[in-house]
């Protein structure tokens, strides 16, 4: 309402149009699964392979050390071929039963019993779960260690000065030798004294997570210790803090602080990591076409599935904490009565999300079209697509071919379509669906086919002659016929979704006045104006004015709108008709 206005003169007013909203963080895939190393049981976000390696690990080898038994995780392909084209991927890895880091004590100067013997200065815990980051073990030749390996670490104290009360760390690859060294991270004038800039703690970092109430429907992870972890490798606990070690003078304060500074030595003497475990590991792992009901690359599955990516999959439920569009369980199978809780929780989680995508696997492989159809049949969900049947890809780090499941490739075609086109453009056809690195599927799909599964929801992946491998169906797993029944257009409303939400978070706790209406609006129409101009809506309009926001909505505290779509549909049916005319006919123009 305006202002009434009775004496004369002159009246001034502002109107903000400058504000801008916050740009939207790269959003991308999360996966959950077993991996060689790394942390277990926390999401962690990697924005290239290079990166996922350093921290989850590529290939190890599994009983004899023949190359044929050498392997990778489903994990790795998805990340290897997703992060091709998106730039963050969240990774969850999962371990079972009782694991735990590995972790080394570095006896103090004082030590009685040499080195390897308390007390100690400090004790450094790997950032990575489990057994591979252990190497305790007699040094051979040029102190090599014999259970050493590229994935561990060793430490070495160096240059340690009583007098100033410093000391050098440096973290070292452990499969390197005392002529060879390969120095991974490295720390200068390091000091026990908590009052100090660098102080140990605060150089290397002291925090870890633990998670909690796992097993319930709200797990979470609680954080301790003072100061973020700067290595990426390593944490420090158990400090012998030296407070104020020297005086206003540069003097040591206290004689007996010396002895608490740590030994000039290595961590392949007596000191390597210990206590590192897989925690319960099924052997032989199942890897691959291998995959059973109760065994998924060694994780243990019973009839309630896996309490590991339960929790993983309750955590990831937090939209504050985790910003991710899309899921994927790669060797978890719908057909497999064991791994079907586990889906469902998935299914549920992202529903409840309501800004996440999943892609699952109907069935194992070996299957036939009608099984895998049945299973797709039996899922409905307009956030949830599932694909057939398998693909073989080369893996040259193994030096053959191996047979994934459909779930390890889709996400790389989701994110290849979102480089070239857009969330609400189909990932799938000749133009955005291809799978490149793609040798074979595990059938070749004919017309008849394909519409066998189109009936179920079930997309196909398709092999043509020229074209390769390709993805060649939407379908989500909504049985009721809707716009909602296709990816490209529930992939659209996600991405509008997360728009609005981060965009409009700056809102909260604003006037409910016209101004803060007219904010809204300014945001979300061009937004909107973008993706019907980039062919993703026919038409929408966006409303917030005081038809929804009466003294009644305002009252309540509440900020009302309403946004009206109309997305664009794909072209999935080609229908054109030859007619022969009789010679003399005449075609209309």
């Amino acid at each position: 309402m305006a202002e009434t206005i009775i004496s004369p003169g002159v009246f001034t007013n502002e109107v903000d149009q400058t504000f801008l909203p916050a740009g939207i963080q790269a959003i991308g895939a999360a996966v959950i699964g077993p991996t060689q190393k790394g942390p277990a049981g926390i999401p962690t976000i990697v924005s290239s392979y290079s990166e996922y390696l350093q921290i989850f690990g590529g290939k190890f080898t599994s009983g004899s050390g023949a190359s044929e038994n050498s392997y990778k995780y489903l994990t790795n392909y998805v990340a290897q071929e997703y992060l091709k084209y998106a730039d963050t991927l969240t990774v969850v890895r999962v371990l079972d039963g009782a694991y735990a880091p590995a972790t080394s004590s570095v006896p103090s100067a004082e030590a009685s019993s040499g080195f390897g013997g308390g007390p100690y200065a400090f004790t450094l815990t790997t950032l990575a779960d489990g057994d591979e980051m252990n190497n305790a073990g007699t040094p051979g030749t040029n102190h090599l260690l014999l259970s050493g390996s590229g994935n561990n670490i060793r430490w070495e104290v160096t240059s340690v000065n009583p007098t100033k009360g410093t000391f050098n760390l440096s973290l070292r690859r452990g499969d390197d030798t005392i002529k060879r060294k390969v120095i991974l991270e490295s720390y200068s004038n390091l000091t026990l004294d908590p009052n100090s800039s660098n102080y140990i703690g605060r150089a290397i970092g002291d925090q870890s997570y633990t998670l909690r109430d796992s097993g319930t429907s709200d797990p979470f992870l609680q954080l301790s210790g003072s100061f973020p972890n700067k290595s990426k490798y390593v944490r420090v606990s158990n400090i012998a803090n030296t407070y104020n070690y020297l005086d206003s003078n540069g003097t040591i304060r206290d004689g007996n602080l010396s002895g608490s500074l740590p030994q000039t030595g290595s961590g392949s003497v007596g000191g390597g990591f210990t206590g590192g475990s897989d925690g319960t590991v099924l052997h032989p792992k199942a890897f691959n076409e291998s995959i059973s009901n109760t065994n998924v690359q060694g994780i243990t599955f019973d009839a309630n599935g896996s309490q590991e990516y339960i929790d993983a999959i309750r955590l990831l439920k937090n939209q504050d904490e985790y910003d991710i569009n899309l899921l994927v369980l790669p060797g978890l199978v719908d057909n497999f009565a064991n791994h079907a809780p586990v889906i469902t929780e998935a299914i549920a989680m992202v529903e409840s999300r309501g800004d996440c995508f999943l892609v699952a696997d109907p069935v194992e492989y070996g299957q036939t079209i009608a099984q895998a159809a049945t299973k797709a049949e039996s899922r409905d969900s307009s956030y949830v697509a599932e694909y057939w049947p398998w693909v073989k890809v080369p893996d040259n780090d193994l030096g053959r071919n191996v047979w994934v499941p459909a779930s390890v490739l889709i996400p790389s075609v989701y994110a290849f379509n979102d480089k070239v086109a857009a969330p609400w453009y189909a990932p799938a056809g000749l133009n955005r669906g291809g799978i490149d690195i793609a040798i074979a599927t595990e059938r070749k799909l004919t017309t008849a086919n394909r519409d066998t599964m189109a009936d179920s929801n079930l997309n196909p992946i398709a092999t043509f002659p020229n074209a390769g491998v390709v993805v060649y169906g939407q379908y989500t797993t909504q049985k009721k016929q809707s716009a909602l029944d296709r990816v490209n257009v529930r992939r659209l409303l996600i991405a509008a979704k997360k728009f609005v939400a981060s965009t409009s978070k700056f809102l909260v706790f604003e006037n409910n006045t016209a101004a803060t209406r007219n904010r809204f609006l300014s945001i979300v129409n061009p937004y909107f104006e973008n993706v019907q101009q980039r062919q993703g809506l026919y038409a929408f309009e966006v409303r917030m004015d005081e038809s929804n926001n009466t003294p009644d909505v305002i009252d309540r505290n509440q900020l009302v709108g309403q946004i009206f779509l109309q997305p664009a549909r794909t072209a999935e049916f080609i229908i054109i008709d030859f007619n022969v005319m009789p010679t003399g006919a005449s075609f209309p123009e």
